[in-house]
């Protein structure tokens, strides 16, 4: 890389002034009243009468050190910062009213245009501020990515282009769990694009060659709970512009569907495995599980998913039931069976496990499997496993007319996973991502090695892990949160609200992001990373656009990605000859 060096050989290199580096004329001078007064985290700048900055713009000053008193003999220290606010005022003027007079030229005055400048970067790490009257130059090249500290990251993937049209980057240690993973992304639902941004990401891990030999066996397990957005992922946009294809080819990607995506979506009711699915059929395999895979591996907790008071005893009630279906599991012959046989009687459907589930729990009928539990307990255990019951109960057979290895969840057979789940109940939802990950979990530890990496992209984060309450999802994607960077597992999580998010959850996640928020939820704490100008901002941005806080970076960053080069919905699919040509 073209980039600077610590130390005099970087300072050396900025005296040059290089023209890939920064303007060759000064965009204004460090300011140093009494009111603006230059610190080493923060300054103002006078702007030229024939020059501007604009928010966002990435500048640099020289600040001399008296006798070469910096480390190295350096005798300067080079200052670099982001733009975060910019003013502009009549000077000599005391009233408001004073303006009319101004443009009338009754009254004498000046405008003044000033920036102040969040500092992002000393070099040598010298903490003085840039002297009154310092030229401050417009950082480019060689002299933004220092002041980005992009010219630090060993591998980096691109994020986005800065309003300017450059590339901004991530460091993958921070995505990849070397140093740090997961990512939140917070706004309003339909106009921050959360998930087109958290698919963009993935599309940049996967094609910039960040990932190197790795890409090809990194999986991603992506839950489409809106709309069959995400089903259309490896079939090219035909609404995607020449304009868009440049931007793409700015941040070195290809303007290009996923490569290899392997879609799910729930059956079906009914005796047919059908996938229940509107405008897409072909390519996409239904789902279930059987009743035996459902006892035997634990998932009836799953079916009380929703966020209970830490001192309700319906979940130990769930553990104990699930004890017992685990034994029955495994007591049942034939041991290939979907069907599973409970006291002398043989399940082959929901509806009847239900039913001898409440033989073997209620005290009234005789059971035994809730122990020591209160009655009124095991009540509502019962009441809400039979409100379940028409919500999962065709994702859950004890029938199988087909193969069933070829209907479960195989998040290994491509690089991209995508679990429907827009069309199913709540209910229905939080069970298929509790299996779903619990069983990926499991089988991360199973191998106990962090690669391959999986990235899980989920939506409404703040249904499954409520900042209230407790729920069988939220343990798992606080052990997510927790341990999955040890595990190589990385959760892009998103949500409309942060704050209503467990906050382990949020404060394990290295990248924070927000599109547009509402107003009153900018200035909640989980948001304390954004500047007082980025907070304001926030209420204002348009799709496409997003603020982006990272750990190596010290103030959050505006950035804009491009157009999905994948379809989002069935009018977006190219027609065979566009996707000829685009294979061309």
């Amino acid at each position: 890389m073209n980039g600077y060096v610590n130390g005099a050989a970087h300072v050396g290199a900025v005296q040059e002034r290089e023209l890939d580096a920064v303007d060759a004329a000064p965009v204004g001078l460090v300011l140093g009243t009494p009111r603006e007064a230059a610190t080493p985290l923060g300054f103002w700048v006078h702007v030229a009468g024939d020059r501007y900055l604009q928010l966002d713009d990435v500048v640099q000053v020289r600040t001399p050190l008296p006798g070469g008193a910096g480390p190295d003999g350096a005798g300067g220290v080079d200052v670099y910062g982001v733009v975060d606010e910019v003013r502009a005022l009549h000077e000599g003027v005391t009233f408001e009213s004073d303006v009319a007079l101004v443009r009338d030229g009754l009254l004498p005055a000046e405008v003044a245009v000033a920036a102040h400048v969040a500092v992002t970067r000393l070099e040598p790490e010298v903490f003085v501020p840039p002297l009154p009257g310092s030229a401050v130059y417009r950082a480019h090249g060689a002299a933004r990515e220092a002041a980005l500290c992009f010219d630090g990251m060993r591998t980096r993937v691109p994020v986005g282009l800065s309003r300017g049209g450059e590339p901004v980057y991530a460091n993958l240690e921070f995505l990849d769990g070397t140093r740090g993973a997961h990512v939140n992304i917070s706004g309003i639902s339909g106009v921050a694009t959360k998930t087109s941004y958290a698919m963009f990401l993935l599309h940049a891990l996967y094609g910039s060659g960040a990932l190197g030999l790795e890409a090809a066996n990194t999986r991603s397990i992506v839950f489409n709970v809106k709309g069959e957005d995400l089903l259309f992922l490896n079939q090219p946009n035909r609404e995607l512009s020449e304009g868009q294809r440049a931007r793409y080819a700015a941040l070195g990607l290809a303007a290009a569907p996923f490569a290899s995506v392997a879609c799910y979506a729930p059956v079906r009711r009914g005796a047919q495995p059908i996938p229940d699915t509107g405008a897409r059929l072909e390519g996409v395999t239904g789902y279930f599980w059987t009743l035996r895979e459902f006892c035997a591996n634990r998932y009836l907790r799953f079916l009380f998913a929703e966020a209970d008071d830490e001192r309700s005893q319906v979940g130990y009630v769930a553990q104990a039931v699930e004890v017992q279906l685990a034994l029955a599991a495994r007591m049942s012959r034939p041991l290939d069976a979907a069907s599973v046989e409970i006291g002398g009687r043989l399940c082959t459907d929901f509806d009847e496990l239900v039913e001898a589930i409440a033989e073997q729990t209620d005290r009234a009928q005789g059971g035994q499997w809730a122990g020591r539990a209160a009655e009124g307990t095991v009540h509502a255990f019962l009441r809400r496993l039979e409100a379940a019951a028409p919500h999962v109960g065709h994702l859950i057979r004890g029938e199988a007319s087909e193969d069933v290895a070829a209907h479960r969840i195989d998040w290994n057979r491509a690089q991209v996973t995508v679990v429907d789940i827009h069309r199913l109940h709540d209910r229905a939802k939080r069970f298929v991502v509790g299996v779903v990950l619990k069983r990926m979990f499991e089988q991360k530890e199973e191998r106990g090695v962090a690669r391959p990496l999986v990235f899980v992209v989920l939506d409404e984060l703040n249904k499954y892990a409520p900042r209230e309450g407790h729920s069988p999802i939220k343990d798992v994607l606080l052990d997510i949160a927790e341990r999955g960077r040890s595990l190589g597992v990385v959760l892009v999580g998103a949500q409309q609200t942060a704050s209503e998010v467990e906050p382990r959850v949020v404060a394990n996640c290295a990248f924070r992001v927000v599109g547009r928020l509402d107003t009153a939820e900018a200035h909640r704490n989980e948001y304390g990373f954004l500047t007082p100008a980025a907070r304001a901002r926030a209420s204002l941005l348009k799709p496409g656009t997003m603020i982006v806080h990272q750990p190596e970076i010290p103030v959050p960053l505006l950035l804009q990605f491009p157009f999905p080069a994948w379809a989002t919905r069935a009018a977006e699919v190219a027609p065979v000859l566009d996707a000829i040509r685009w294979d061309t």
